[in-house]
């Protein structure tokens, strides 16, 4: 049947995959690195692209295509780049659309290494970026520079959770031609779909909700046109950030259950949100599903849910922080996000201890600032393992 006329669970199960002369139920791993040609003929038609047909594994792959083509279907591209990482996907973005004197606009609480690697690697080039809270839309109109070519917005943002108009923000952008990038790795396709709202690239770190059991790295981009899905695959081809066979067969085996996932956590991460928020050593909480959520609305509007990430500031600050990661028994200590696990990290000691003081106020990273990644186990758990551990304070 037309992708169309099939619903998100179905598509989970069923878009893309391959099946083979032999009949296997799920797609296959062609786990080799290369592949033979019927002739000489044959083999020059498939690089000069005359046929279809696969080369060298880090140009195309059918076990990698077939997570390609559904990550494409979910997010309602016209195609799809499978990846080694989810930093190998921002680099790519970079390395496509960034050239020496270029200017990025970016979201200030985004992802550490895709800010580092800007303010680190990029700059050596010439590349300049400026970061700003993107969730005040006139922040945006008001940063943008004759030779800004990227705006990269990650909504919700991490570590702050704060939310991002996605459409207002790709009118603006797109008015002085410049190519929106949204990081989708907080939400996945399930809670919500940036290209349908404006956006021209959507990336993903696969590691978390996609694949989402902890035990596969991966990213993807997916685009809007496929001129820039070939733009973006020349780049990943020459730069090698290919992902492997067997790592697309694990997400393509995780991501099936990725609605059923989400909706558990979800569940989850509303009741506890709610327990944190009356918490007396708690002095806010960031989580859109939250009337007191700055971009309740918003959230609502632009997501088809509030999703399981929770941040929440402590207040006793940097040493109630570290505290609370000493004591938890039942959430894991570490970063990432977005599995069946419960993952629980203090930023500013953790992944965002790199950045300057100054740094960290400004994207709102507060010394007491706790991102907790809600996971599917029994929700009265992980509160009483939150209660004792907070009494520590």
């Amino acid at each position: 049947m037309e992708n169309e006329y099939l619903g998100f669970d179905t598509l989970l199960i069923h878009g893309g995959d391959i099946y083979d002369e032999w009949g296997s139920a799920v797609t296959p791993i062609y786990q080799t690195s290369t592949f033979k040609f019927k002739n000489a003929q044959h083999g020059a038609d498939c690089f000069a692209g005359k046929e279809k047909g696969y080369i060298y594994t880090r140009i195309g792959n059918p076990t990698i295509e077939a997570l390609e083509r559904k990550l494409a279907i979910l997010e309602k591209g016209a195609g799809g780049i499978a990846l080694s990482s989810g930093m190998a996907a921002v680099t790519t973005v970079y390395m496509t659309y960034l050239d020496k004197g270029s200017h990025i606009l970016s979201t200030s609480a985004v992802y550490g290494p895709s800010r580092g690697v800007l303010e680190s690697h990029f700059a050596k080039f010439g590349v300049e970026a400026t970061f700003i809270d993107t969730s005040i839309i006139d922040n945006i109109e008001s940063n943008i520079r004759p030779n800004t070519r990227i705006l990269y917005l990650e909504t919700p943002a991490n570590p702050t959770v704060q939310i991002t108009d996605i459409a207002k923000a790709s009118e603006i952008a797109h008015k002085h031609g410049i190519l929106v990038v949204v990081d989708n790795t907080f939400c996945s396709p399930y809670l919500q779909n940036p290209l349908e709202l404006g956006a021209d690239i959507v990336l993903h770190s696969l590691t978390k909700y996609i694949n989402g059991h902890a035990d596969v790295v991966g990213g993807a981009l997916i685009a809007k046109t496929e001129e820039n899905v070939q733009k973006l695959r020349k780049t990943m081809i020459y730069m090698g950030g290919n992902m492997d066979p067997h790592q697309a067969y694990l997400v393509i085996r995780g991501i099936k259950t990725l609605s059923l996932r989400m909706e558990k956590a979800q569940e989850n991460a509303i009741i506890i949100a709610q327990y944190l928020e009356n918490h007396p050593k708690v002095e806010r909480v960031m989580y859109p599903g939250l009337s007191s959520h700055p971009q309740y609305e918003l959230a609502k509007k632009q997501m088809r849910g509030p999703g399981s990430m929770i941040s929440f500031e402590l207040k006793g600050g940097y040493e109630a922080g570290v505290t609370l990661m000493n004591n938890v028994k039942v959430a894991l200590l570490a970063v990432s996000l977005g599995g069946v696990e419960t993952l629980i990290q203090h930023p500013a000691s953790m992944t965002h201890a790199s950045m300057s003081p100054e740094g960290r106020k400004a994207a709102y990273i507060t010394d007491g600032l706790i991102r907790y990644s809600v996971g599917i186990e029994n929700v009265d758990d992980l509160i009483a393992d939150l209660e004792q551990a907070l009494a520590k304070i």
